[in-house]
């Protein structure tokens, strides 16, 4: 018998103890990091509402259970009952019937009024019908991608229950170093934006921490072949975390499983989603522009597949000797700051991703307070000495003067933007500037995958700033819905037609201008000097979009998917604006601000994804203020930390 064996033998041993003896386990198995408890009473179960959670207390696990599916009323009358206890005003709109796991998934617009006040909805259901709700948000804008990866999921459950058993084994197995000791090697983004990569490993374990590309560059992705990373075989891998969704962060997620790697990867619901979405949009990019896309889109099935969704907050075992605990990263939906306990309190490390300090329109900021964090690795974007943004007031102001100009020019106002984030955010700015009149009304058209981005941003909710969440769905004012967004579907033709229109606003994918609709849109809108072209985001080294920023005024054009050809040159004669304090990052006086009020505040620092000077500019202001430790790391280092 196996450790894992003996250890759920023991584990099920305890729990029969404990459980009232009118109460039965018919079996107990850990599904990736739950503990899956089976039994023939689930309804007796959930009217002892605090059962599970001493039980979850007790054994230091996430605990969910689950009938046994001869306990099961048949799902024709399970329906009826259940749909006579959820409020009306739930909205439910499918009910998912499951007798493999006893789950009946459970669609509604507020999902808040199924579970109940501590989930007392969903006691009353197995209470009544035996099955386990879970929970789903109807999104209030349809998401083709929200609905294909659920379908997806659906159909794949039977494979996904494996790969959770299967990752449920390895987390728990017995371990088998003799010594303890934690590295950080740098894969990529160090002096640098773009292809995000870090190796955590212990003497039990090695977890990879994001696996992106770098915009504007075909040909430098991170170092995934040296001994420390893939070199020794993909299977060598614990586990994935991604931090969030960007592609700089998560575009080589599905390569690794063209690979062989064939683990779990932790992040966020919403991370997930977009994921997906940007990765599928990067294949397309790619072939339309005539390159050999890395893998193909079954790969990022796979990696959809290979998800374990973790909420804000929840401390989560991911390796024998790690847990991992995602917090709020103030980014982009969905983006987390990743803390990793290590050992029997042996050592703590945080990895930032990309944060926003600050709170903005679209997001809380980002969390800071932790139990420990020894090291934490940081995110540099703009640690440079210069690098502040003005408030966001000022930049709001400023962005409406430019309209407001553009406007009564008779021009159209062009904003390149990335379709995760910056986007909602603009757009959430102009239906406000318009509604209160600081601005004309006129139309804002949205073109790439922004539409449908936003769509995923109106599916979760509880992910966005508090008061924008209740806006959304307590006031039934979502403002994403307001008649003035349309959504470019008809292609070139539908652009023709706004570029021969009125005035308007036009905001459209790629955000760096590396491709994409945005160069559509440079054809129709770049050769009339009445048009402004106005940067919100940063703008790498490398891409057009900082050559235009830089004062280009002739650019090559070599997308061939929107008609362009190798070697054809555009002028500009539209005027270029760059408006600061749009970014989803945190500028200097954020990144130091997130450093001094942390607590506790790290022992290390490792200043990481920014360029050469902003990574050792900040480097230097952390040590001199806080009298810490902290390196500016090329890539390919490894740092020993204990």
């Amino acid at each position: 018998m196996s450790a894992v064996e003996r250890q759920l033998d023991e584990l099920k041993e305890t729990i029969t103890d404990e459980v009232p003896s009118d109460i039965s386990i018919s079996d107990v198995k850990y599904e990736g990091p739950e503990l899956v408890i089976y039994t023939r009473d689930p309804k007796k179960f959930a009217e002892n509402g605090d059962l599970v959670r001493s039980l979850a207390s007790k054994l230091r696990k996430r605990i969910t259970v689950r009938p046994d599916p001869d306990s099961l009323s048949r799902p024709d009358d399970a329906r009826e009952r259940i749909t006579g206890i959820i409020p009306e005003e739930a909205g439910v709109t499918d009910l998912d019937f499951h007798a493999d796991t006893g789950e009946v998934v459970i669609e509604a617009e507020k999902p808040g009024m199924v579970i109940g006040r501590h989930g007392s909805t969903l006691r009353e259901i197995t209470k009544e019908v035996g099955w386990t709700p879970e929970v789903v948000r109807t999104p209030p804008i349809e998401s083709s991608t929200v609905s294909n990866v659920r379908n997806f999921l659906k159909q794949e459950r039977e494979e996904r229950r494996d790969i959770l058993e299967r990752v449920g084994r390895q987390i728990h197995r017995e371990e088998m170093a003799n010594e303890q000791w934690v590295r950080i090697t740098t894969l990529g983004c160090c002096r640098e934006v773009g292809r995000a990569a870090f190796i955590l490993s212990t003497a039990e374990t090695r977890i990879l921490i994001d696996c992106g590309d770098k915009p504007g560059a075909e040909d430098e992705v991170p170092y995934l072949q040296v001994p420390e990373a893939l070199g020794a075989g993909a299977q060598n891998l614990d586990a994935v975390v991604l931090t969030h969704a960007h592609l700089d962060h998560s575009a080589l997620i599905p390569l690794l499983f063209k690979y062989g790697y064939d683990g779990p990867i932790y992040c966020t619901e919403p991370t997930r989603d977009l994921m997906g979405l940007l990765t599928l949009d990067y294949l397309d990019v790619a072939a339309k522009e005539g390159r050999t896309p890395p893998y193909e889109s079954e790969m990022v099935r796979e990696a959809i597949k290979h998800c374990i969704d973790i909420e804000y907050g929840d401390v989560t075992d991911i390796a024998p000797d790690i847990k991992l605990t995602l917090h709020n990263a103030g980014h982009i939906l969905g983006s987390s700051i990743a803390h990793f306990h290590i050992g029997d309190g042996l050592y703590n490390v945080a990895f930032s991703g990309d944060i926003h300090y600050e709170d903005t329109r679209l997001f809380n900021g980002a969390v800071n307070e932790f139990p420990r964090v020894e090291t934490l690795v940081l995110e540099s974007t703009y640690g440079g000495r210069n690098d502040y943004q003005t408030d966001q007031e000022d930049s709001e102001r400023n962005l409406k003067r430019v309209i407001n100009e553009t406007y009564e020019r008779d021009g159209k106002v062009l904003i390149p933007a990335f379709a995760v984030g910056r986007s909602q955010e603009i757009m959430l700015v102009l239906e406000e500037a318009m509604r209160s009149g600081d601005i004309p009304k006129m139309p804002v058209h949205l073109d790439g995958m922004i539409w449908e981005a936003t769509a995923i941003h109106t599916t979760y909710p509880e992910y966005l700033r508090d008061d924008l969440r209740d806006r959304i769905f307590h006031e039934d004012e979502n403002p994403f819905l307001a008649d003035e967004f349309n959504h470019i579907d008809g292609g070139e033709e539908e652009r023709e037609e706004v570029a021969d229109g009125g005035p308007c606003i036009v905001l459209s994918t790629s955000g760096m201008v590396t491709g994409g609709p945005i160069m559509s849109w440079l054809r129709h809108l770049g050769g009339d000097e009445q048009n402004r072209m106005v940067f919100v985001g940063y703008q790498a080294q490398g891409t057009l979009g900082r050559r235009i920023q830089n004062g280009w005024d002739e650019i090559p054009m070599n997308d061939r998917g929107n008609g362009g050809g190798r070697g054809n040159t555009l002028s500009l004669d539209l005027d270029v604006e760059t408006v600061d304090g749009f970014s989803g990052h945190a500028d200097r006086q954020g990144l130091e601000n997130f450093v001094r009020t942390m607590n506790p505040r790290p022992e290390k620092v490792l200043c990481v994804h920014g360029d050469e000077s902003s990574t050792q500019d900040l480097s230097s202001a952390l040590y001199h203020e806080f009298n810490m430790r902290t390196f500016a790391p090329k890539n390919l280092e490894t740092f020993r930390f204990k």
